[in-house]
């Protein structure tokens, strides 16, 4: 098989003596959706926050391609086509999705002004691709419902040419209707070849979105099962038990 397209390797970390993260691997590959699970405070945002470069492991390392790299800050992690997209989407309220797609990353016009046309035109093309059904590119991102707002801060990564993508539980209060157009932009990512860490809580949504599950419990890697393998109760009793089922061993 080739090589995975990350590898977080024997990581760990530690706040004030205590291990947040204890010699944890986990790895994803093109095309992949891998769910991190566990219970509040398991190590799994911690962990994914060194790939992000929010946080600086003590020990390990990361491998991206197979090669060992150093991320030390988001610029970092962005430079080697890592994005994140944090339950807060982390959108401007005020502004249209143009606006929000290339926030601080504007382009302009040979004079220099900010080119609101070639922006909204380059955001309808990437959103023809992703969610064909999205039609308020005049509206402010408040005005958006759950679903769509995702849709923008997908766009957004995938736009600036994502493989890597960490989502932070990506349905998280959206309605069924909702839950299923996130599921959908994840379906197609995938078929784009991207890679994507999924923090989740919902054990029903790994079982449907993911390829693989990764369970945490109290810093450390409970294991690593194909969700095709196993049913929602063996994920739960790795959650809760912080063992392997037997089928997966």
């Amino acid at each position: 098989m080739n090589a995975p397209l990350v590898e977080l390797r024997d990581i760990s970390i530690a706040f004030g003596g205590i291990k947040a993260v204890d010699h944890v691997t986990v790895d994803l590959h093109a095309g992949e959706v891998v769910g991190l699970l566990g219970h509040n405070g398991a190590g799994k945002s911690t962990l994914i926050k060194c790939l992000s470069g929010a946080y600086q492991a003590d020990a390990g390392e990361i491998l991206i391609d197979g090669d060992m790299v150093e991320i030390h800050n988001p610029r970092d992690a962005r430079a080697f086509n890592i994005e994140t997209i944090y339950q807060t989407l982390a959108l401007a309220d005020n502004l249209d999705a143009a606006s929000n797609l290339f926030l601080g990353r504007e382009l302009v016009t040979p004079m220099g002004f900010v080119d609101d046309a070639k922006m909204e035109a380059e955001t309808r093309k990437i959103m023809a691709r992703l969610n064909p059904n999205f039609r308020k590119f005049k509206d402010p991102v408040k005005a958006l419902s759950g679903g769509q707002r995702q849709s923008v801060a997908i766009a957004r990564a995938v736009y600036f040419n994502a493989r890597i993508l960490i989502m932070d539980e990506p349905t998280a209060a959206l309605g069924p209707q909702e839950t299923n157009m996130v599921a959908e932009l994840i379906q197609e990512l995938k078929a784009q070849g991207l890679g994507i860490f999924l923090i989740e809580h919902d054990i029903h949504n790994v079982m449907k979105l993911c390829d693989r599950a990764s369970v945490m419990k109290n810093g450390q890697l409970v294991g690593t099962v194909n969700v095709a393998d196993v049913t929602d109760e063996d994920i739960l009793g790795m959650i809760i038990l912080g063992k392997m089922p037997d089928r997966a061993r």
